[in-house]
């Protein structure tokens, strides 16, 4: 394998990066499948990137690598974590940052919600909506497909089924759309602590009146004892509710944007796809192949030394998961950089792999396949209303998701 310093050191997490990130992904899978990031990071804590296939999903798989830090570190090695206020650690207490046990006790308070036939249930909703956000968007011929259609989707569904009440809906976009933008001023950083504030003390107060007071939603039912008298805790449930909302409602959002964007880049699919609309299902998975919405898989750590395609990963060296560049890697899938929504045995890795693959499969699915046939139904002469280099990509390594998606009809 050829040596790290042939290649040159980009910063992941930029917008202009996240535009085209495919061209560097594939010469790190040739020249360098585990690559030593040091950019923009401090030299004794450098970020390990993996982008071959087969690597990619065994690390997400693999129990030597851990998402909390502590099972990887003894405790005198641990880095001196930075103060932050103490709401902030309702981030901590969700699935996505856990191990087992922890994951698999938290898991199974959930599990049984997201199953397809549950999900099935909620299709004519889904359908509903979509309908209803195209009556109002087309009323004009040019709109923000994010904004008035594929965030609403997502959002007010999981809202729905949460039980959060339909007059936060507004406050709660907000709130979100604050917690997701960019912050690299002081300000901006502040606009964020005050928007994560907001949502954590909203968070906290709506479970706390599900415990009290249960109502026929996911967050009471989360709220009580489940079969064998367990029960979460308080920031074990508010910190679901926030995993729930945040970061599944991102990945939808991403889903139906960038889907969108890639019909339209791809005209040949897209009539393919409304002449055909039984078509939804491969279609939806090949845009989760070429497009994925979480981009890297989050951080993993290291339990012992790990050597992987001849490079040796020392105890506690942190790792990403590069999904984007596995989704697009030549042994695994031929002519990758085509989209092609008849592809067969597509074997992304868009929803994970192992005890930390997502919950909310079935409807993600769902929502694309609702979203994409009834947007291509309803406006057959869609199309971008801007050039396509003139998009914005938001900043952050894990996502990747459009900003805005101006089209017209």
């Amino acid at each position: 394998m050829a040596a790290n310093n042939r290649i040159q050191p980009v910063n992941m997490a930029t917008s202009g990066f996240k535009a085209n990130p495919f061209p560097f992904y594939a010469q790190l899978r040739a020249e360098a499948p585990v690559y030593r990031m040091t950019a923009n990071r401090p030299a004794d804590n450098p970020l390990w990137i993996i982008t071959r296939y087969n690597d990619v999903a065994a690390v997400l798989k693999d129990e030597r690598f851990v998402k909390d830090l502590k099972n990887a570190l003894p405790a005198y090695q641990m880095p001196k974590a930075a103060w932050r206020p103490a709401f902030f650690h309702l981030l901590d207490n969700n699935m996505l940052a856990m191990d087992a046990p922890d994951h698999t006790r938290l898991r199974a308070f959930i599990h049984k919600i997201f199953t397809t036939a549950r999900v099935e249930q909620m299709r004519l909703r889904v359908e509903q909506l979509a309908d209803e956000l195209l009556d109002t968007a087309a009323k004009n011929r040019r709109f923000d497909l994010i904004e008035h259609y594929a965030l609403p989707i997502p959002l007010i569904t999981i809202s729905e089924v949460l039980g959060i009440p339909r007059a936060d809906y507004a406050q709660m976009y907000r709130w979100k759309k604050g917690l997701m933008s960019a912050a690299s001023q002081p300000l901006q950083r502040l606009g964020r602590f005050a928007n994560f504030l907001g949502f954590a003390n909203y968070i906290r107060a709506l479970c706390h009146r599900r415990r009290v007071d249960p109502q026929d939603d996911l967050i009471s039912a989360l709220a009580q004892p489940d079969e064998n008298g367990d029960r979460l805790s308080d920031a074990e449930l508010q910190g679901m509710v926030i995993l729930l909302l945040v970061a599944g409602h991102e990945t939808a959002v991403s889903l139906i944007s960038s889907g969108t964007l890639a019909l339209l880049q791809n005209r040949d699919q897209f009539d393919l796809l409304r002449q055909n609309p039984a078509l939804v299902k491969p279609a939806t998975e090949e845009i989760l192949r070429y497009y994925p919405p979480i981009e890297t898989a989050t951080d993993r750590y290291a339990r012992e030394d790990v050597t992987i395609e001849g490079v040796t990963i020392p105890r506690g060296g942190q790792v990403r998961a590069v999904i984007a560049a596995a989704n697009r890697d030549p042994s695994q899938f031929e002519n990758p950089e085509a989209f092609d929504i008849t592809r067969e045995n597509n074997k992304h890795l868009s929803f994970g792999q192992g005890m930390h693959y997502c919950m909310g499969t079935p409807l993600a699915r769902l929502e694309g396949h609702v979203a994409f046939n009834t947007l291509l139904a309803r406006l057959p002469t869609l199309r971008l209303d801007v050039p396509p280099d003139s998009l914005i990509w938001r900043s952050g390594l894990t996502f990747r998701r459009l900003e805005t998606l101006p089209v017209t009809f």
